[in-house]
C-alpha cells in the first residue's frame, strides 16, 4: 500500500501543499527552516499519537493556536483524512468514516528517526520507553488499547493515592485492571523486542542486544498476578508519594553492542547514531508483511560517506516507502536515480517545493 498522494491546509509552514509520491525513496532537501521537516511530520500523523514532534495539534496550526489544520493523503484505495478545526480535538476519518486515532495503525505503519532521537541513549528513561512504544505499537496495533487501558486505571489509583484515600477494596479493583493491561503492555515490548533483534543484519550498522528494564533496574514482570502482588506490596510509599512508583509505566530499554558487549550510552556519537538507524531499519525489516512508511529526518548527521552510502544500499532494499530530509542534494548522491528528490524553499514566510 503506497501513500500516492498528500495534500495539506495551514499545517506549519505550509499554506497548502499538493504532492505526488511513488513507491520509490523521496529525498527532500533545503536550507534549515524551509519546511522539509512539517512535511514528514505531517506524513507521521497518519499514524496514532502526536506525530514526530509530539506537538500538541493547536501548535501544528500554521496561523496560530486559533487556527486549524487538515491533512488528507491517499494510501492505496484507501483515503485518509485528519483535521484539527479551531478549539477542537483532532479527528481521523477513513474513507469518509470518523474513526479513532487507533484505527489508523492498523492502516499502515509508521517508522521515524528524528535528530532528538539522538540522545536516546543518553537521556532519561522516558524518552527510551516512547521509543520502545512506537516501536512495539508499529508491530502490535492493539498496545495502544493496553496502554490507554493501564494509563487510566493508574490515574484513579493515583487519584485515590493523593486524596490518601486506603480503601483496599477500591485499591485491589484498580490494581487488577492495571496488572492486566500491564502485562500485556510488557509481553507486547517483549515481542517486539524479539522481532527487532532478529530482524537486524550484520554489516555497517551494528545489530545490538536489547533487553526490556522495570524502573528498578529489575526485568519487567508480564504475569498480572506479579504486578498486582508488587503494586499491593508498594501501597504504603505510594501513598506517602502521592502516585504509583512501580509497574510498566517505569519500564526502561537498554541496549549493547559488539564483541565487548559495549553499552549503547558510553558509545561514541556516531556509534549511537549507527545504533539508532540499525534498530529503525530493523523495525522496517519485521514489518515486512505490512505497508510501512520509514521517515528519517536530516538522517546523514554523524554519518560518514561510507555508512550514507550503504544506508541508501539498505533503504533500497526494505519492504517500505521511504521519505528523507537533508540540508543539500549532495548528501542524497549516492541514491542515484534510484530515488526522487525534492527541492524546498521559503518564499514570504511559506514554504514551496519543486521537483529536481
Amino acid at each position: 500500500m503506497t501513500l500516492h498522494r498528500l495534500s495539506l491546509a495551514q499545517f506549519r509552514s505550509w499554506p497548502r501543499l499538493e504532492l505526488d509520491l511513488d513507491a520509490r525513496p523521496l529525498a527532500i532537501f533545503g536550507p534549515n527552516g524551509s519546511g522539509k521537516t512539517n512535511i514528514l511530520e505531517a506524513v507521521s500523523m497518519l499514524a496514532p499519537g502526536r506525530g514526530l514532534r509530539a506537538a500538541p495539534a493547536p501548535e501544528q496550526a500554521r496561523q496560530g493556536k486559533d487556527a486549524g489544520w487538515r491533512i488528507r493523503a491517499s494510501l492505496g484505495d484507501h483515503r485518509v483524512e485528519t483535521t484539527a478545526p479551531p478549539g477542537q480535538p483532532r479527528s481521523v476519518g477513513i474513507d469518509d468514516k470518523q474513526v479513532a486515532q487507533t484505527a489508523l495503525a492498523r492502516l499502515v505503519r509508521v517508522v521515524w528517526l528524528v535528530p532528538a532521537m539522538d540522545r536516546l541513549w543518553t537521556e532519561a528513561p522516558e524518552g527510551r520507553r516512547r521509543f520502545l512504544d512506537r516501536l512495539t505499537l508499529s508491530l502490535m496495533p492493539d498496545h495502544a488499547d493496553h496502554a490507554l487501558a493501564y494509563d487510566k486505571a493508574m490515574r484513579e489509583r493515583n487519584r485515590l493515592l493523593r486524596d490518601q484515600i486506603t480503601d483496599p477494596g477500591w485499591h485491589r479493583a484498580l490494581e487488577a485492571q492495571m496488572a492486566e493491561a500491564g502485562a500485556a503492555l510488557t509481553r507486547n515490548r517483549q515481542d517486539a523486542l524479539a522481532q527487532v533483534m532478529a530482524a537486524q543484519e550484520a554489516g555497517a550498522f551494528p545489530a545490538a542486544r536489547l533487553t526490556l528494564l522495570a524502573g528498578e533496574g529489575q526485568a519487567d514482570d508480564p504475569d498480572p498476578a506479579s504486578i498486582a502482588e508488587r503494586l499491593a506490596a508498594m501501597r504504603p510509599r505510594d501513598l506517602a508519594a502521592g502516585r504509583t512508583l512501580t509497574g510498566p509505566h517505569r519500564a526502561d530499554l537498554g541496549a549493547h553492542w559488539g564483541p565487548q558487549d559495549m553499552p549503547a550510552a558510553l558509545s561514541s556519537t556516531g556509534e549511537q547514531k549507527a545504533l539508532l538507524l540499525s534498530l529503525i531499519l530493523a523495525n522496517a525489516r519485521a514489518l515486512s508483511d505490512q505497508p510501512v512508511l520509514l521517515l528519517l529526518d536530516e538522517v546523514a548527521a554523524h554519518l560518514d560517506a561510507d555508512r550514507r552510502a550503504a544506508l541508501y544500499d539498505l533503504i533500497c532494499a526494505l519492504p517500505a516507502q521511504s521519505l528523507l530530509t537533508g540540508t543539500g542534494p549532495e548528501l542524497f548522491s549516492d541514491f542515484g536515480p534510484r530515488a526522487r528528490a525534492l527541492r524546498v524553499a521559503k518564499l514570504d514566510g511559506a514554504s514551496r517545493v519543486e521537483d529536481v
